[in-house]
């Protein structure tokens, strides 16, 4: 079962094999949880979510058509989850998005960002340049943290992107190229000079 697309998968899970269920789940476990950390920045939310999605994709097996993807399909109810919870966050106004954001010493995927006023040294090491791209990552306006993740982080191609954000690809291409280069001026502050790629 190894060697079976994803959309083999889902159609055998359609058809009653569960163990092609269980395939799906293996294959997408960590990359979903990772999105949906990117998004919601806290790890029981995100466990709870990455469930909750997968709860979504056994009993709304029925619902997945092609020609989408399986995957495109899948991270699309994670999405949408995933800012329902957002938004429950900041009606609650318990903690806001933003203050997520500025959090010093906030977890963020098993490593602490580290506190921006700490001093950075001329020869950083790829664990601490990592932390704070993770950081400038999550200051970005959501529109353009989203995209990045996407496509830099969980390496989507334009065309899923733009399936599951229901927005043009030229949007998609924009909102990327935009996040990229604000995100460059975040990092340039801190010494971190990104490739022009």
């Amino acid at each position: 079962m190894d060697q079976l697309s994803d959309e083999q998968l889902i159609k055998l899970f359609q058809d009653g094999n569960e163990g092609a269920y269980v395939q799906l789940v293996n294959n997408y476990k960590d990359r979903l949880y990772n999105f949906l950390y990117g998004i919601i920045r806290d790890v029981a939310s995100a466990e709870d979510l990455a469930q909750e999605t997968f709860l979504k994709v056994f009993t709304h097996k029925d619902s997945y058509k092609g020609p989408y993807k399986f995957s495109t399909w899948m991270y699309t109810i994670g999405k949408n989850l995933a800012f329902t919870e957002l938004r429950k966050i900041k009606r609650r106004k318990t903690r806001s998005f933003s203050d997520i954001e500025k959090t010093k010493g906030e977890d963020w995927g098993g490593m602490q960002i580290p506190d921006p006023t700490d001093p950075i040294d001329d020869e950083m090491s790829n664990e601490e340049k990592s932390r704070i791209i993770q950081k400038g990552i999550c200051q970005l306006p959501e529109d353009f943290m989203i995209v990045i993740i996407f496509r830099d982080i969980q390496e989507l191609s334009y065309e899923d992107i733009s399936t599951i954000l229901e927005v043009p690809i030229g949007t998609v291409k924009s909102r990327i190229n935009r996040g990229r280069e604000k995100l460059r001026q975040l990092l340039k502050e801190k010494g971190i000079y990104l490739n022009e790629s």
